[in-house]
């Protein structure tokens, strides 16, 4: 968007898409788009003078992004020639904002260097593969797989595991809406119990891979060296280090913790709801006292 300052007469506004305007000692102050605007009335100077410094929040707002460019730049240096101490205060907090975006941006950077570097390679369909569920006493192992579009920057993708259960649930809507194919497989633990939780996490992957809407060209997992076809990489800690592997381990973790969530409701006596089946003193006092129930894993051994 572009600021300026220009009389109503002239502004043929209802041509233009108008985002909003603001009417100050009888100037009207328009927020347009800004290829229109240059073309109207050429590059127009921001003036943040006549503004009031609640004004001057709202713009501060409806410039939050994750682009950080000239008019946001120009914006905090207006906001720093101010003499007014709330706007210096606002400056000051604007300019952290930008710092933190930017910091944001250059994470977002390294996390898809693997995911760049196989689209200049001519690979269009990478798919991040990870799991759930290796660890716990109790409940099923799930593995997803994701495959995202070509220069997608998620804000706060990360590994699952340094996400909290709110921020996993909005990350989990987030990349369903942006994601170009999402699967998911859940293997329990009597399938754990006959052929291992290692067997049967790969079991879960490739199982997740062939389900995809759409054939990924190259996969890229977390930790594990899957038997297939496919070209892959297995990256030790792909979850932190792959934006593909790590909105992968946000589904996987989504969904596990939703089938425990309901596990409890069938075994409330376990406290699933609180530990998701993972080997806490709790947990494992609880088996002692009530014994395995139908969703635990008996080839785990309980210390």
């Amino acid at each position: 968007m572009s600021f300026g300052r220009v009389n109503w007469e002239v502004c043929p506004w209802k041509n233009h898409k108008v985002l909003f305007f603001i009417e100050i000692k009888g100037n009207l102050f328009f927020f347009v788009e800004k290829n229109k605007l240059k073309k109207l009335f050429g590059d127009l100077k921001m003036d943040i003078k006549n503004l009031t410094i609640e004004q001057i929040k709202q713009l501060v707002k409806n410039k939050e992004g994750e682009k950080i460019g000239r008019e946001e730049l120009d914006l905090l240096d207006e906001m720093k020639k101010d003499s007014r101490k709330g706007v210096k205060r606002l400056a000051r907090w604007y300019d952290n904002k930008i710092q933190e975006i930017k910091r944001e941006n250059r994470r977002l950077m390294l996390l898809t260097r693997y995911e760049n570097s196989l689209w200049e390679q001519g690979y269009r369909y990478i798919a991040g593969v990870d799991e759930a569920g290796r660890g716990p006493l109790a409940g099923p192992v799930v593995a997803a797989a994701v495959i995202l579009p070509r220069g997608v920057k998620i804000r706060d993708l990360d590994d699952s595991k340094k996400l909290t259960p709110e921020k996993r649930e909005e990350l989990y809507q987030i990349i369903h809406q942006q994601a170009l194919s999402i699967n998911y497989a859940v293997v329990d633990n009597n399938y754990i119990d006959e052929h291992n939780i290692y067997n049967a996490t790969l079991h879960a992957m490739k199982t997740a891979v062939e389900g995809l809407s759409i054939k990924p060209e190259y996969l890229l997992v977390d930790g594990i060296k899957l038997k297939t076809s496919i070209p892959h990489k297995s990256i030790v800690g792909g979850d932190g280090r792959s934006a593909s592997i790590a909105a992968a381990s946000i589904i996987a973790k989504v969904v596990r913790d939703r089938i425990m969530l309901d596990l409890h409701n069938r075994y409330p006596q376990y406290r699933f709801d609180k530990h998701k089946g993972y080997p806490t003193r709790e947990h494992i006092e609880l088996v002692k006292q009530h014994g395995f129930s139908p969703i635990h894993r008996k080839s785990f051994k309980i210390r």
